[in-house]
């Protein structure tokens, strides 16, 4: 199986939003006021929460995403938006007087949360009427619907956008809260966990217990599946035809599983939307949630990490421009296959001939290239006011265009000597008239056991020469 193309995928979120603050520092000290650690706060994060997480989740894998919700009038909704704009999700919050967004704050020192303050009061009561006009305006244009039901109130009339949804012919796929899943009856699938699951079935002391059970459940609410997550035990899928399908955990280690179910929902939606059967969706689904556990805090899975978590043999299904982040895991990859990585670096402000034979030369040494490339502010500190001429988008998507160039990324120092540091390549290239002790990067190369090249520019061709000559034509 490889990856469908995700960004082809429209998706419609509904559910509780929240905002995820984290206040962060050191401990040192207990209170002379009462007996609790005094956190002395060196830093500040707010996340997506909630509905908005399992959004970010969506977009992160390159699908298109509309969220609606219910927010207060306040400082909170705006940052939350700004933070869900950044990922060009079609935000549509419906803001209610008399209410607070719903904020979760977690005071955290060395990695562990010490206290978790909740500011939040139910949207049960509060008019929907324009959150479900605009639902119904959103219908026409999206492949698959997620109820997020977090229980603070958004989702207080589930079945009501379950059957417009239906009636339409989408898909609703439900993760689901509370004592009572009578409200999602008709949906295409929900997927509790093993907690929820009992607290509507009651007690599951065997597989056979669960599979009748589910099934069971499955039928009484009129659903096409019903998906359980089972954190170590992995996940089972129950389908119409009352046969399971098991998928056992696939996280090598665990750090956190904040967020594992946002991650579940949203691959197996976007999966979903691009019309892969369920059997597959779920093992997608499965392999993110591997992947996500084992992160520290709520966190999303890109779509590179899914394709390397399948065992795809050619990473350039997902290759050309990656984040340093994306390439880290490509890259551990390509080691792991016993490759030989090359890398090289450069402001390549406009690519010309020397350039070019330059990088054919240094992928000849290896298996595969990597050329970092500097960002804008670092090409002008180097070179100078009206440099670089063209931005760093469009340099390295020519770069990434040549057949020589397997991966490129962006760095913002002066020099690439930390990003070199952390993903240590066999051979280090440089071009030019440089020594080897010089090179950035080269110490720590070196160091690893891999070596450091110098190959020779092609004479008499350089951008500044091509910026020169241009400049003097256009004085004639």
């Amino acid at each position: 199986m490889i990856l469908p193309d995700f960004t082809k995928a429209k998706v419609l979120i509904v559910g509780d939003l929240m905002l995820d603050r984290y206040w962060s520092g050191g401990t040192g000290r207990i209170s002379p006021e009462a007996p609790v650690p005094v956190v002395n706060v060196n830093s500040a994060e707010d996340r997506a929460g909630g509905a908005a997480n399992v959004a970010v989740n969506v977009a992160t894998l390159g699908a298109q995403v509309t969220l609606l919700g219910m927010c207060g009038n306040d400082e909170n909704a705006r940052i939350l938006k700004e933070r869900l704009q950044t990922y060009d999700i079609n935000c549509q919050f419906f803001a209610v007087p008399g209410f607070d967004t719903i904020t979760k704050l977690r005071v955290m020192s060395r990695n562990q949360q010490l206290l978790r303050l909740d500011f939040e009061k139910s949207f049960a009561d509060a008019n929907k009427q324009d959150l479900e006009k605009a639902f119904d305006n959103a219908l026409d244009d999206v492949d698959v619907v997620i109820l997020s039901d977090y229980a603070k109130g958004c989702l207080s009339n589930p079945q009501t956008l379950i059957a417009r949804a239906r009636a339409k012919g989408k898909r609703v796929v439900v993760d689901p809260k509370g004592s009572d899943f009578s409200k999602y009856a008709g949906a295409t699938l929900i997927t509790p966990n093993m907690d929820e699951l009992r607290g509507i079935v009651g007690d599951v002391d065997s597989e056979k217990t669960l599979v009748e059970k589910a099934n069971t459940l499955k039928s009484d609410l009129a659903l096409d599946a019903l998906l359980v997550t089972r954190s170590e035990d992995g996940m089972t899928l129950f389908e119409s035809d009352n046969t399971e399908f098991h998928l056992p955990a696939k996280a090598k280690e665990v750090y956190d599983v904040t967020g594992a179910g946002d991650t579940v929902v949203s691959t197996l939606s976007v999966a979903m939307a691009c019309d892969l059967p369920l059997q597959a969706a779920c093992v997608l689904a499965n392999l993110a949630a591997s992947v996500v556990v084992g992160k520290l805090g709520t966190s999303t899975v890109s779509n590179t990490e899914l394709a390397l978590a399948l065992g795809e043999q050619s990473v350039h299904l997902d290759g050309g421009v990656m984040t340093e982040d994306q390439l880290a895991i490509a890259l551990k990859a390509a080691k792991a296959r016993g490759e030989r990585i090359v890398m090289t670096n450069g402001c390549f402000d406009i690519l010309h001939s020397g350039h070019v034979s330059y990088l054919e030369e240094a992928a000849q040494l290896g298996d595969r290239l990597i050329v970092a490339v500097n960002t804008d502010a670092s090409v002008t500190a180097l070179k100078g006011p009206g440099r670089p001429v063209n931005n760093v988008n469009r340099r390295m998507a020519v770069l990434a265009g040549l057949s020589a160039v397997d991966w490129v990324v962006p760095f913002e120092e002066d020099t690439p000597q930390r990003l070199i540091a952390r993903l240590l390549p066999d051979i280090l290239v440089k071009g030019g008239d440089y020594k080897v002790e010089d090179i950035a990067g080269g110490k720590e190369v070196m160091a690893n056991g891999g070596r450091v090249e110098v190959l020779s520019f092609e004479d008499g061709v350089s951008t500044t020469g091509i910026i020169e000559r241009i400049t003097q034509n256009k004085l004639r």
